[in-house]
């Protein structure tokens, strides 16, 4: 009886601080308070200190800012604007054409940047005014680009990934290579849906590429080159275990700005708008990651994911009705939070239970990876819609409606992770034998 009332104040408590407009991580220390000073004997003020410090303090966060400020590197030189220019002459023959460029780059700049806001807003600052000039169809540029730059949630540096890895203190590398494989396949997914329309719709298609030789094509994909290398270096240091994640992280901040000077484009302003742009975003998910690990300990000291744990057991579910109800729940729960606030808002109920229906935490890292990645697509809170909105002057209908089919692509990537679960534990777990040789 006590666990429901609690329930029923921890979700009044949260749900009234999150619509008065209050900072997310703020929002769930005041609710791990109240948890704390209405069902527990144990200080608050005391509990929050030492949950907060030790929290913030993991060695295993400290990659999070350092993949964050090398995406920002990235977006703000000229290195993200070569992409289109190197990947536009082998895109021009795949069925579909230019759209291509949409999902390549994103896939491309989401493998160093972990940030899909920051995927979405780089690539399509150089495809958008491109697919456009070339006439490609409104809907399929903004659809595909709105659907392709969730990869960067997947494909690492995945920030999504760190901070799950760290809520239920799991290996980041790890989670890292489970998501590389999954992350091509969903891309090739949203590319299939291009090819698709190619040929559903004959009459939408532009005017062909002109003719470009095979001497002009390697000659234009130089540019692409040094974002290769960097990609290489980055996650070929953590596969053959050179590097942890964070020492990875600061081979990519290196690379990156290394890379910007010998092309010209780091100056010092841009070298401190990375820096501040870093800052920013790294200090709100360390404020959400403080609050949520309060939240926990609040919960846990009132035995809430424990009843519910065991509620959830009671039913007897099995592992895939589980997973069905879990993906709904998200998708519910990705209409009013971001992505990273879902997962650090619910980990503290969602880990015992998927542990106690031996669902592979690996492998529900990249599960949650691709529901919370139809969070950024979906009304009203969508943050990919919001950003494309700024981009193209659309209205978040138009481009919710456009990017619909990219959401349903989403789903089938659950289904099939579902049914070949070694998409996602392959990699990690031949990572793990070959260096324990």
């Amino acid at each position: 009886m006590i666990e429901a009332y609690a329930t029923v104040v921890f979700l009044c408590v949260l749900f009234g601080l999150l619509a008065s407009s209050i900072w997310i991580g703020l929002a769930l220390m005041g609710v791990a308070w109240v948890g704390l000073e209405l069902f527990t004997t144990r200080p608050a003020g005391d509990a929050m200190i030492t949950t907060i410090w030790t929290s913030s303090s993991s060695w295993t966060l400290t990659a999070l800012p350092l993949f964050i400020w090398m995406g920002e590197i990235l977006y703000r030189t000229r290195l993200s604007q070569d992409m289109f220019r190197g990947l536009a002459p082998w895109m021009r023959f795949l069925p579909g054409g230019l759209l291509h460029t949409n999902i390549a780059g994103c896939t491309i700049f989401a493998a160093v940047s972990g940030s899909s806001a920051a995927t979405l807003t780089t690539v399509g600052k150089m495809s958008i005014p491109e697919l456009r000039k070339r006439g490609y169809p409104e809907y399929m540029i903004v659809g595909t680009l709105a659907g392709a730059a969730t990869l960067g949630l997947m494909i690492p540096p995945s920030l999504t990934l760190i901070v799950y890895g760290v809520s239920i203190n799991e290996s980041i590398i790890k989670l890292f290579m489970a998501g590389i494989i999954p992350g091509l396949v969903l891309a090739g997914l949203f590319m299939s849906y291009i090819v698709a329309w190619h040929y559903i719709r004959p009459s939408e298609r532009p005017a062909p590429e002109p003719a470009m030789s095979f001497g002009k094509m390697l000659s234009e994909s130089r540019f692409l080159v040094p974002v290769l290398i960097l990609v290489c270096a980055v996650i070929g240091s953590m596969y053959f275990g050179w590097a942890t994640a964070t020492e990875a992280a600061a081979v990519g901040v290196i690379g990156s700005l290394t890379l910007a000077l010998f092309q010209g484009s780091l100056s010092f302003n841009t070298f401190l708008e990375s820096l501040m742009g870093a800052t920013r975003t790294s200090a709100m998910i360390a404020l959400i990651l403080m609050g949520a690990a309060f939240l926990s300990l609040s919960m846990g000291f009132t035995g809430l994911p424990r009843a519910l744990a065991a509620w959830i057991n009671a039913l007897e579910l099995s592992p895939i009705t589980l997973i069905a109800a879990l993906t709904v729940f998200y998708i519910i729960l990705g209409m009013f939070l971001d992505g990273i606030s879902s997962v650090v808002l619910t980990m503290a109920i969602v880990e015992p239970m998927i542990r106690g229906a031996g669902i592979d935490v690996i492998w529900f890292g990249i599960f949650i990876v691709v529901v919370v990645e139809m969070a950024q697509v979906t009304p009203p809170i969508g943050f990919n819609l919001f950003v494309l909105q700024g981009m193209t002057k659309h209205e978040i209908s138009y481009i919710s409606k456009v990017a619909l089919p990219m959401v349903g692509l989403m789903l089938i990537m659950v289904i099939i992770l579902v049914i070949w679960p070694e998409l996602a534990t392959w990699l990690p777990e031949k990572i793990i034998s070959n260096q324990a040789r």
